[in-house]
């Protein structure tokens, strides 16, 4: 390690460190306390110094790689960092529920009993359980808005930090307990198969296999709503108060914008799920009887409170997508997104919009016939904001003729976003429709519906938002550039993988075959389910 010593033009002391890395924070300290000369009067301040170089023989001692590791980590209060902190969390948790979804795609290659004995069917029940959880909560959350949120929010709007750091670092240390503790459900008694929705009476019922990892389960989430709503608080301190003095409402980008909309949305919706959580713990282990029909209780409740957050949490997870999109798109095409204040528009009508309409998840649970026409319209008008979107992008697309400027990977994963997210919401206006809901509620149609709109949405602007921002992020030598071929096979394995996963899925709900359930009679064993499980790994292939 080599160390300058420098005289400025105010005629302090500085020591420059030259060493391309430092050997042991402890040793590195040591030499600052006892070469580094703090403030001085200024007749103690020798004269006329002249700069020299003095070479220091690097420490023997044994690095303290822990010590590195704290204060990196749970001391680092710097928006970037912590960005990619949480972009690097994201992935990992996202890796332990990928694997988990390869359990349930070998599980479902065939009629019959596979990797799961029959003894241990409820094994399925928590695969399902978690795999939900860790990709809604802990890989897109994570990765969309507090990732590409942290790094880039401050960045656009001219701010130096965001509002409170060291909320900010609170934050992700409690969203990584939080996958502890929903990975320590698995392994305490039996696990969780309540299912990601957390239904009474199988959640409440001391009768059912493992009421301690429902609860171990209550508590990791409750933990990682306290995180997004940490965060949410600190983007709209930061946007509202923190950006530059000549930025607007109007004028700041459309991502910070999506940051705005999105965090709103989380706080008020969050305080609905902690409630709706509570009372299930309660009802678990303190004798009450929310949910208990017997004693005058509501199972039925616990899901209008449920998807009263659970319906927004679709749009939380898409909406910071639509900012990374409109990052990418405005780049490629380098103008402003045609019709940016409409853009602002939509994505406020669609959070308004998507929070009024929760019912349509419960047709089948008897709602009056007046609540079914209000929850099928308002579904069919939240299409209309969505609309604007995709038309505003195509049309910034198609602003550059040449080619549609498609010369990059990024540049095709943002048109392949439009495509998917258009096919996903086409079958979510299907689905929207009392009627045919009644039909195809619980079965596969519904799986493929959402797993279009988030594998070939939110997981794709994840995927374009890094290899667009790599470079920025990471810097040249640990991503390819969105040019090379690798983020070209990248591409097309993603796209081939999820859309033959998926697509005929779709057939699979016409057959009317039920989701969550391991097995299937030999006669629903079509050449479509055969389609579907292959085809996943291919898809696997893409990101690594």
């Amino acid at each position: 390690m080599q160390l300058l010593y420098l005289q400025d033009s105010f005629g302090y002391k500085l020591f420059v460190i030259l060493g391309n890395y430092i050997n042991s924070y402890s040793s590195s300290r040591t030499i600052f306390n006892h070469m580094l000369i703090e403030d001085q009067d200024d007749a103690e301040k020798p004269k006329n110094t002249q700069p020299f170089l003095c070479v220091i023989m690097k420490s023997s001692t044994f690095p303290n790689r822990f010590g590195l590791w704290y204060n990196s980590l749970v001391k680092n209060c710097n928006h970037k960092g912590l960005g990619i902190y949480y972009l690097l969390t994201a992935f990992i948790f996202g890796i332990s529920g990928t694997l988990i979804s390869v359990l349930i795609r070998i599980e479902l290659y065939s009629s019959g009993n596979r990797i799961i004995s029959p003894e241990n069917q409820n094994f399925y029940n928590i695969s399902i359980t978690l795999h939900g959880f860790l990709m809604i909560f802990f890989l897109v959350m994570p990765g969309l808005f507090g990732g590409f949120g942290n790094y880039f929010v401050p960045i656009f709007q001219g701010s130096p930090e965001v509002v409170y750091p060291r909320v900010n670092n609170f934050s992700i240390l409690i969203l990584i307990l939080s996958y502890l503790f929903v990975i320590l459900s698995l392994i305490s008694e039996f696990g969780g198969g309540t299912g990601w929705t957390l239904y009474p009476p199988l959640s409440t019922s001391f009768m059912s296999l493992s009421p301690s990892s429902t609860a171990v389960m209550v508590f990791g989430l409750l933990m990682s709503g306290i995180s997004s709503s940490l965060t949410s608080v600190n983007f709209w301190r930061t946007i509202i108060n923190l950006r530059s003095y000549y930025l607007s409402l109007k004028t700041i980008p459309l991502f910070p914008w999506s940051l705005f909309v999105t965090g709103g949305m989380l706080l008020l919706t969050l305080p609905i799920l902690s409630g709706a959580l509570l009372m299930v713990l309660a009802d678990l282990h303190s004798n009450t009887l929310f949910f208990d029909p017997i004693f005058g209780g509501d199972p039925i409740f616990y899901q209008h409170l449920f998807w009263f957050f659970g319906h927004p949490e679709v749009y939380i997870l898409i909406i910071p997508a639509f900012g990374i999109i409109s990052i990418i798109i405005s780049g490629i095409a380098q103008k402003i997104i045609f019709g940016n204040q409409s853009m602002i528009f939509a994505m406020s009508c669609i959070s308004l919009l998507g929070s009024v309409l929760w019912g349509h998840h419960m047709y089948t649970v008897g709602l009056e016939t007046d609540s079914r026409a209000y929850f099928t319209g308002v579904t069919i008008l939240i299409s209309l904001p969505t609309g604007t979107k995709i038309f505003n992008w195509l049309s910034t697309y198609l602003g550059n003729p040449p080619l549609l400027q498609l010369k990059t990977s990024s540049a095709f994963f943002g048109l392949l976003f439009l495509l998917m997210f258009t096919i996903g919401g086409s079958t979510g206006i299907i689905l929207g429709n009392a009627a045919v809901d009644l039909g195809l509620h619980d079965t596969y149609y519904v799986v493929a519906h959402f797993h279009i709109v988030l594998s070939l949405g939110a997981v794709i602007g994840i995927f374009s938002g890094i290899i667009f921002n790599g470079e920025k992020i990471f810097g040249k030598n640990l991503l390819s550039s969105s040019s090379c071929t690798l983020s070209l096979y990248h591409l097309v394995s993603t796209f081939i993988g999820i859309l033959l996963t998926f697509s005929p899925m779709h057939f699979l709900g016409f057959n009317v075959i039920p989701r969550r359930v391991p097995d299937f009679p030999d006669s629903f064993h079509s050449t479509s389910n055969i389609i579907c499980n292959p085809k996943k790994y291919v898809s696997y292939y893409g990101p690594f």
